[in-house]
């Protein structure tokens, strides 16, 4: 038997997840770490403590399941997107912690570069808009904010990474300083029409070339990993939302699916063409494959399970995320509250950094099963926001929506989301998409499977159908767009 290890890094655990050759899940070991707020909007974490779960819950993974390290054929990873790292290339010594995709302190950054008139020249080569959840601006941060930074970066000294390029470099012994095209796309530096690192933003933002990492197709060899001896490919590599499209088989231009994770991450298929949003929607490279690159309209709520997160460790609302359903369920059909989790501002298609979260449609008679059954929603109703930019950009009408993610398991969560959407959802037997689409990358590379033979493996689980009526589910919806209104703009 040959295996496959997925390595998922996430935003609040590292995981290990052990594939066969039939792609079935053989086994997970995941290790949570700290998350790091030293100021209101800051988000950080200890690029150590990312390495060092990432390594404990590989070996414990290998160890526990007693895999002989001849018998894994390759490993993938796959990774939280945006979040940004630089490193003293001979020590290895990170010069400051990793600044998270959430955090929000280059906002004003980002307000100058829009000042500089290069909103248009960042979403038409970079597919994105100008904002602090990209990288860019958190390279710059870092470069100003660390003594001597930007002159030891001219010297080519430091290197750049994204989590992926972080974990390749250690886990190759500090060989390969390399990424691949999904994850180079969400720097707001890499031109996604000719696959190159882009002039313009490195001057803008006056970051050296020489700091960035190599870019390479997801489904590639990136050197190896050594093991008792035993060295073993590094093979696939894909930013965590690429890799759960690639997991649900959406190889066809209009298949859509939705990762339910700390944030709520919707990515369409648009194939080989590259498909401008005009609904505030960005352009992402999905993969690439095959000697070729394929592309996504990609729309990403910033809090989805971290607001259920929000209910368990600060509000204390329910003692474990599962306990969600529970609570939901016996506030169903009870009155209009709507929760706008804008914790971190709003993502697509508002992008407003300066929006915050609030609770509309408290009463008298408000408990905390309607604040726990509202926050829920929340996710479904923003699901709804990007489906539609989606489909009028696109020009596509849904089908069905592919769902996956740790929340997708609550079925009040997907009846609703099918209710509010009025499409069909398709919950699959392995939710795990992220580590599987990683882990089809990889084992394509050594070639241990086709494409083609991930379209036929694929096995559904549940599908929701929609149950409400059309006059309710235009009245709520247009509750949460008046809610989503009343939230914008609240810090000056």
């Amino acid at each position: 038997m040959k295996y496959i290890i997925a390595l998922d890094q996430g935003t609040t655990s590292s995981r290990a997840v052990l594939f066969d050759e039939h792609a079935d899940i053989k086994g997970i070991v995941q290790q949570e770490f700290r998350q790091i707020f030293p100021q209101p909007g800051w988000v950080e974490h200890d690029p150590h403590e990312i390495l060092s779960t990432q390594r404990m819950v590989l070996e414990k993974l290998i160890q526990t399941h007693n895999v002989d390290a001849s018998s894994i054929a390759a490993i993938g990873i796959t990774n939280q997107r945006e979040t940004t790292l630089l490193w003293d290339k001979k020590t290895g010594e990170p010069l400051y912690n990793a600044i998270v995709w959430q955090d929000k302190r280059t906002a004003p950054l980002c307000e100058a570069l829009k000042a500089e008139g290069l909103e248009n020249h960042v979403r038409e080569r970079t597919g994105l808009v100008i904002d602090s959840y990209f990288s860019a601006t958190k390279i710059k941060w870092i470069l100003d904010a660390v003594p001597n930074a930007r002159e030891r970066a001219k010297r080519g000294e430091i290197a750049f990474g994204t989590v992926d390029t972080w974990l390749i470099w250690n886990l190759t012994n500090r060989k390969v300083h390399a990424t691949d095209y999904s994850n180079a796309s969400r720097t707001m530096l890499f031109d996604i029409h000719t696959l190159t690192w882009d002039k313009t933003m490195l001057a803008a933002l006056d970051i050296p070339e020489s700091i960035l990492p190599e870019v390479k197709p997801s489904s590639h060899h990136f050197g190896n990993w050594t093991h008792n001896g035993v060295d073993i490919p590094l093979a696939g590599v894909a930013g965590d939302q690429q890799a759960a499209l690639f997991g649900q088989a959406c190889f066809s231009p209009g298949m859509a699916k939705n990762t339910y994770g700390t944030g709520c991450f919707m990515l369409m298929n648009t194939g080989t063409k590259i498909q401008q949003s005009r609904n505030g929607l960005i352009t992402t490279i999905a993969w690439g494959l095959d000697g070729k690159v394929e592309y996504a309209l990609e729309g990403s709520v910033f809090i989805a399970g971290a607001a259920v997160q929000w209910l368990r460790d600060s509000l204390h609302l329910i003692d474990q995320s599962k306990d969600s359903e529970y609570f939901a369920a016996k506030a169903l059909g009870s009155n209009d509250v709507y929760v706008v989790p804008a914790f971190a501002g709003l993502g697509a298609p508002y992008w407003d950094m300066y929006a915050r979260g609030a609770i509309f449609g408290l009463t008298r008679d408000t408990g905390k099963d309607h604040i726990i059954k509202a926050t829920l929603e929340s996710l479904a109703y923003q699901t709804k926001d990007i489906l539609n930019a989606m489909q009028e950009d696109a020009g596509l009408t849904l089908a069905s929506l592919k769902v996956d993610g740790g929340a997708c398991a609550n079925n009040i969560l997907m009846q609703f989301q099918s209710d509010i959407l009025g499409t069909e959802v398709e919950r699959p037997e392995i939710i795990e998409s992220t580590a599987l689409g990683a882990a089809y990358l990889a084992g394509i590379q050594v070639g241990l499977w086709k494409k083609e033979s991930i379209t036929s493996n694929r096995k559904i689980q549940k599908r929701f159908t929609p149950q409400m009526d059309e006059a309710t589910r235009v009245r709520l919806y247009k509750g949460w767009t008046k809610a989503v209104e009343r939230t914008k703009g609240w810090v000056d």
